[in-house]
């Protein structure tokens, strides 16, 4: 990539951020306008979590195979077709006659999200090549996950109690033209130095894992024993294929030697337990506010934005954080903020009062908008620059595997609780174990950004990217011999 004038970088970070607000939109809005959708479409708890999970199962599953595929043909290419299909998806999803449609509709625009998020954080990490510079950018990318969760309620619940829930979709239609547009302008194309090799046993691999993992979680409280049984020993023979596979591979989809890296390790478990968090702190809010309390789709919204504002306000104060005294302070504000939050709910049934609630909320907010950044950070920095859409892909997709398998447990652990029972009254005991599975992700988020940010995890980064260049090195002469 050439050398572009400061101007011209904070232009690139913009439209890159436009890709990032158009996904993270999608889902908060999602969130509130599931009460209504579950109305009209007449679906069951478990639909509405496939309504969720459909898209980031498909994005955790697609996005390693988007990252390497754009460092090999192009990242510009990968992100301007990833915005067509996004764009295209969402029209679709406006126009679903029902739930089943819906949920292929939502399929579709994760093949074209996969393309965005993990490309454009490769075109980020290749435009800011200081790392200070690069922190203060991923900061800035951090920031815009806040503003969609602040706006995202906000729009939602707007467009929800004014025009319907179908309406949600179509914000993502202008946002979406823009980005191509700007993108075709003023993002110069970049690849990696050696081309990468697709893998389509590994990626075959992983989509059965994610896809047969999350439906016998999904379905559990509703399917016999046999009939989950089958999917849960699939995705263990899945599991136990790709790590057997993946090693023998020159180029594979998954470089299992990342994990190496106590840094990179510790940030992708941390990724899958904080947005696990998040997907179900989102989930279980949603329906208690609107189906408990009654609260129309913007007051729901309005209730939401506690937890909004912190995210939003800290999330670039994460990112200086780290760029100047590094992941680990971050990492134990977000770790120590959302296990208390959690917390307050299981053991003070926060969601009964109001002023409980709202603290619970903030205190959401706050761990949340603390971890991305160190996040990111993390999994990118020390990678030579040539894996740096591999790396950046297996963080978003610990991220999105983290939300598929927040919203199919916590959901799963609300419908077995409710069962029969009248959902009003059982909701908030029926919810309770739910909290203190949300309180452990914060607590791991806190214990492993204590344990992977100190001198020793920073020397198995240093000798992991000392290997990784290593090995660059030693394809490169061979190729040019």
């Amino acid at each position: 990539m050439p050398e572009l004038s400061s101007r011209r970088r904070l232009l690139v970070l913009a439209i890159c951020c436009l890709s990032l607000l158009i996904v993270s939109l999608d889902n908060t809005v999602l969130n509130v306008a599931l009460p209504a959708m579950q109305r009209d479409l007449h679906a069951s708890t478990s639909g509405l979590q496939w309504a969720i999970d459909a898209y980031t199962l498909v994005l955790a599953a697609l996005l390693m195979l988007a990252g390497s595929t754009a460092d090999r043909i192009g990242r510009k290419r990968v992100f301007m077709a990833g915005l067509v299909v996004f764009t295209l998806g969402s029209l679709l999803c406006s126009l679903a006659p029902n739930l089943e449609a819906l949920v292929a509709f939502r399929m579709v625009q994760a093949v074209g999200g996969s393309m965005l998020n993990p490309v454009a954080m490769s075109i980020i990490t290749n435009t800011f090549t200081d790392p200070r510079e690069r922190a203060r950018a991923i900061g800035v990318w951090g920031a815009v996950v806040g503003i969609s969760m602040a706006a995202g309620p906000l729009v939602g619940g707007l467009l929800v109690d004014s025009v319907g829930w179908r309406s949600i979709f179509w914000v993502n239609l202008p946002v979406g033209l823009a980005a191509l547009l700007l993108t075709l302008r003023f993002v110069p194309e970049s690849r990696a130095g050696t081309a990468r090799r697709p893998d389509p046993v590994g990626q075959l691999l992983v989509i059965v894992l994610f896809g047969s993992l999350t439906y016998a979680i999904i379905e559990a409280p509703h399917a016999s024993l046999p009939a989950i049984a089958p999917f849960a020993v699939l995705a263990l023979v899945a599991l136990t294929a790709l790590l057997a596979y993946e090693p023998r591979r020159r180029e594979p989809l998954i470089d299992l030697r990342f994990f190496r890296s106590a840094p990179f390790s510790g940030a992708t478990v941390i990724a899958v337990s904080a947005f696990a968090a998040l997907g179900g702190f989102l989930f279980l809010s949603t329906l208690y506010l609107q189906n408990v309390r009654g609260l129309t789709a913007l007051d729901a919204g309005l209730w939401m934005l506690p937890m909004a504002v912190p995210t939003f306000l800290c999330a670039p104060l994460a990112g200086r954080l780290v760029g100047s005294r590094g992941p680990r302070l971050p990492l134990l504000i977000a770790g120590g903020a959302m296990t208390a939050s959690g917390l307050l709910f299981a053991l003070f049934e926060a969601e009964t009062s109001n002023v409980t609630l709202f603290l619970g909320y903030v205190l959401f907010g706050v761990g949340f908008g603390f971890v991305n950044a160190p996040i990111t950070n993390t999994a990118v920095s020390g990678m030579p620059r040539a894996q740096a859409g591999v790396a950046s892909a297996v963080a978003s997709t610990s991220r999105q595997l983290g939300q598929t398998l927040g919203v199919a447990v916590i959901g799963a652990v609300l419908a077995a609780g409710v069962g029969a029972s009248s959902y009003a009254d059982a909701f908030v005991p029926a919810a309770r174990p739910a909290w203190w599975i949300l309180a452990a992700c914060g607590l791991a988020v806190l214990v492993l950004g204590a344990l992977t940010s100190g001198r020793w995890a920073r020397r198995t980064a240093e000798r992991t990217a000392e290997r990784l260049e290593s090995k660059e090195i030693r394809e490169a002469a061979s190729l040019g011999s």
